[in-house]
Formats: structure tokens, sequence, C-alpha cells
């Protein structure tokens, strides 16, 4: 791809400029859709943390920020093919008209995160790029998940929690008799609904696992370890709320079904799984480190003679 002289003396001289006009071109390309993407965070939970993926992505680019080297040719070209792809592609997805909206919204905004990608390649260059991988492909958190997706997750969850709230009467031997989503203990009928899978709260979870690993931990299996693991975890949360709701309701005061703990009470067990992952990155973290350490001793004394 054939690039003009001009334009190539200008991402050399001032990359940061052209960056911010390829910026305020993307706003005004995906005006409509961006509005759609901020009614939806705001009106559905499910899609609350989508809001905050493009300032932590910010933040982690600018926390390791290094003078990029100049835009080689490759970088430009490669840069420039994302901003012509986002651009065609944006134009099929809207002449097409697909349905439902939710889809056509999450192809728009994906759409619009390659073209930040690609204008970061172009002005920036491939070395910026792979150092600033993490957090671009952050982004890719800011597509909100349509509902034939978002559908078999909740229900997953559902599921796992109510596995989990049984297991946990179980191991208190409290008698528990499971139908479905219905659960019997003596004294109380439970139903885990939808809103009972925290998706919400579960999704925030991944995502703080996900950025709390990229800074803590070196090796990529190790922050995979972490990010797996809150998975399990997310789900075990989910079952100590509903037994711990149970068992207020039932040893205490009938008022905790539909009490605060009950209807707000979701950031106090989003807590605890927290802890958990602190936990296992605290581990992850001393391992790699006695690992060094280790591979540090072990390597030869280098000795001056003379």
């Amino acid at each position: 791809m054939a690039t003009n002289p001009n334009s190539k003396s200008i991402l050399k001289s001032s990359p940061r400029l052209v960056f911010f006009i390829l910026s305020a071109v993307a706003v005004a390309l995906w005006w409509s859709p961006l509005g759609g993407w901020f009614a939806l965070a705001l009106q559905d939970e499910q899609y609350t943390h989508v809001l905050l993926i493009l300032p932590i992505s910010v933040a982690l680019i600018l926390l390791q920020w290094e003078s990029p080297t100049r835009s080689s040719d490759s970088s430009a070209a490669s840069g420039s093919a994302l901003l012509v792809i986002a651009l065609v592609g944006t134009a099929v997805v809207r002449w097409i008209g697909l349905s439902p909206a939710d889809v056509q919204l999450s192809l728009n905004i994906l759409l619009l995160v390659a073209w930040w990608m690609g204008a970061f390649l172009l002005c920036f260059g491939t070395r910026a790029f792979r150092r600033a991988l993490f957090p671009l492909c952050f982004l890719l958190w800011m597509v909100p998940t349509p509902q034939f997706v978002l559908n078999p997750m909740v229900s997953l969850l559902q599921h796992g929690s109510a596995a989990s709230a049984h297991w946990l009467f179980a191991a208190a031997r409290i008698s528990v008799d499971q139908r479905g989503m219905l659960m019997h203990i003596p004294g109380l009928t439970l139903e885990v609904a939808p809103e009972c899978s925290s998706i919400r709260s579960s999704m925030m979870l991944l995502v703080t696992t996900m950025v709390l690993a990229q800074l803590l931990l070196l090796s990529f299996w190790r922050k995979s370890i972490a990010v797996v693991v809150a998975i399990p975890l997310s789900v075990a949360k989910n079952g100590l709320r509903i037994f711990v709701i149970a068992m207020l309701t039932t040893r205490v005061d009938p008022s905790f079904l539909t009490g605060r703990l009950h209807r707000q009470g979701g950031v106090v067990f989003f807590g605890i799984a927290l802890l958990g992952i602190f936990l296992v990155l605290w581990i992850l973290r001393r391992n790699e480190n006695r690992k060094s350490q280790t591979a540090g001793s072990a390597s030869p004394e280098v000795r001056s003679i003379g």
C-alpha cells in the first residue's frame, strides 16, 4: 500500500496529533453506535463493566509508555489496512442492517476497536503496538455480548450457582431437595432465578483478575491460571450468597430473604471472591519470584581476572 510522502512526514513528526485526529474521526463515524452502547451500559446491569474498559486500557498504556520509535512502512501499511477493514466493515454492517439490533451494535463496537488498533499501529509503530498488546486487546471487552451468547452464559452460571449452593447445604448437613432451579430446605423453598447468576459481578471479577494478573505476574501461563481460577470462584461466590441468605432467613430472621443483603449484598460476596483472587495471585507471584531467584543463583558467576 503506497503512502503519501507528506502523510509520512506528519506521522513521523506528530504521531500523537495524528492519533488524536483519527480518534476524533472514530467518534464521529461511530457516534450513533456509541450512544446505543452507552445507553445499554447504563440501563442493563449485565453490561455495566463495559464502561470501565476504555479508561483501564488507557491507564495501562500510559503506565508502560515509552517514546515510540518512528513508524515503519510495514506498520503504516498494516495500520492503514486495519483502518480500511474497519471502514468497509462498518459500511457493510450498516447497509445490510443486521437483526437483531444487539448483534449490529456488537459488530459496530468491534469495528470501532479495530479502528483504534489500526490507528495506534499506524501512528506509533510495531514495537509500541507489541508493548501495548494487552491493553489494546483488552479493549475487546468493550464489545457488548449479544443476547444469543449471553443467555447461555447466564444459564450456565445459574446452574453452577445452584449446584454450588447444594454442595454447601450438603456440607453443612442440611437436608436439601433440588428439582431444577428449585431448592427445598427445612422451612424454606428457594428458586435460583437468572438474576442469581450474578453475571455482572462475574464479569467484573473476570475483568479485575485479568488486570491484576497483567500487573502482578510475568509469565503468560501464570496469568492464564489466575484468569481460569476466577471462573469457578465466581460460581462459588454465587452459591455462597444463596447459602448465607437461606441460613439467615431460616435461622435468624425471615426478612433477610427480601432485605438489603439479598438485593444489594453482591458487593460483599464479590469482595470475598476478590480476596480469593488475591491469594491465588500471591501464591503465583511468590512461586514466580522463587523460580527467578533459583535461576539467578544457578547461573555461573563471572569473575574478572587480572
